[in-house]
């Protein structure tokens, strides 16, 4: 199968590639809307067969949702890649932490493929490995490190999940975050832990699930010296939360809330647990985006909703049930920018060139943190109950 090279920039040219690789390949290629690409990604995956397996996050564009072999969450994903060890090349369309997991619980002879190496989380990047150790040595000389127990949520980098591994913690997803409070606080006597990177996530599960006070929560601004707290603050906290959140999550507000209720009489309001303390607390339901979706099928005809998520998701759940009424959270297009990096180019470029015997935007991990970080993970897996999800 032979093509023309593609340039992969729709969202603007003149990146600087040393800085951001991935993110542009020479050549040309149509626009998104082209037909064209329809017909090239549907013969690429037809000539690649079983040899890939294609994975679409929940946050995906439908234009490559519809060439996804499965479709879910991001530990779920990781998982289904996991279980098809045949397939010689894993597509993830996701974002730059998702492949890492993918890649750390697939076979060495499985190649993790991210088409656009630009798809990374900005709830990820805001925990740097440098920035955590350096938060633990601050924990260190408080004399309260020996009682930490770090967990990390699913949306962290590897380097972070390792970490987490070599320190006796673990990760979690939003589905089983109680399980791995109540873990981690049986670790130690008088355990606190440090969790990392959503300080919402943490928070809503401690004070809303575990019965913790805000009082009992701080927060460790890593661009602060020793994270703006003293240390009688981090001896007497429980939770010691990252200053991290979703920067979709993260824009809905309770005035919009108060707003949809006036407006839609019996309206729902359903959203994801990385939403803001004060949102969550005027919401209806409050769970994961399998919960999400869940919710929103077994919800009768005639119904009304407004949800707090990723606005793809919120879209596709709108158009699937017709016979419901379903708002978005937000007086705005709140799309998440680096999973919409992950478009129908990018898709078919990397499809092709795993056609022609090319693998591009190759996602590894290296074996030390693939490691520690599979500690990490395993002893998630190992939590009582069986809800593993986002």
């Amino acid at each position: 199968m032979t093509t023309v090279d593609l340039p992969l920039l729709p969202l603007g040219r003149g990146t600087d590639l040393s800085a951001e690789r991935g993110v542009e390949c020479p050549g040309d290629l149509p626009a998104a809307s082209d037909p064209e690409l329809v017909a090239r990604a549907l013969a690429a995956k037809a000539a690649l067969g079983d040899r890939v397996f294609v994975l679409g996050h929940h946050y995906q564009r439908d234009e490559v949702i519809q060439f996804a072999d499965v479709t879910g969450d991001s530990f779920k994903l990781a998982r289904d890649a996991a279980a098809r060890p045949e397939a010689e090349y894993i597509v993830f369309c996701g974002v730059h932490f998702m492949a890492e997991s993918a890649d750390i619980l697939t076979g060495p002879d499985q190649q993790v493929v991210l088409p656009d190496l630009a798809a990374g989380c900005s709830m990820a990047d805001m925990a740097r490995l440098r920035q955590v150790e350096d938060a633990w040595d601050a924990m260190t000389e408080a004399g309260v490190a020996g009682s930490v127990v770090p967990i990390t949520y699913m949306n962290s980098s590897a380097d972070i999940k390792a970490f987490c591994g070599r320190n006796g913690g673990a990760v979690c997803t939003s589905s089983n975050a109680e399980v791995a409070l109540e873990w981690a606080f049986g670790q130690v006597p008088d355990a606190k832990v440090f969790f990392l990177p959503d300080q919402h996530l943490g928070r809503n599960t401690a004070v809303l699930k575990m019965g913790l006070t805000l009082d009992d929560c701080v927060v460790w601004d890593p661009h602060r010296p020793n994270g703006g707290l003293t240390v009688e603050q981090l001896r007497d906290a429980k939770m010691i939360l990252w200053k991290g959140h979703c920067s979709v999550h993260g824009r809905f507000s309770p005035e919009v809330v108060d707003d949809l209720r006036a407006t839609i009489p019996g309206v729902q309001i359903l959203v994801h647990p990385e939403c803001t303390h004060e949102v969550v607390l005027k919401a209806d339901l409050v769970g994961s985006t399998e919960f999400i979706i869940k919710t929103i099928e077994a919800a009768p005809a005639g119904s009304s909703w407004a949800i707090g998520t990723e606005l793809n998701l919120v879209k596709r759940l709108a158009a699937a049930h017709p016979d419901k009424r379903i708002t978005f959270l937000d007086k705005t297009v709140c799309y998440c920018s680096t999973m919409n990096r992950i478009d129908l180019p990018h898709f078919v470029w990397a499809m092709e060139s795993l056609v022609n015997g090319t693998v591009v935007n190759r996602i590894e991990v290296d074996p030390q943190t693939e490691h520690f970080a599979s500690i990490a993970l395993q002893r998630m897996l190992d939590l009582p109950g069986k809800s593993h999800k986002d």
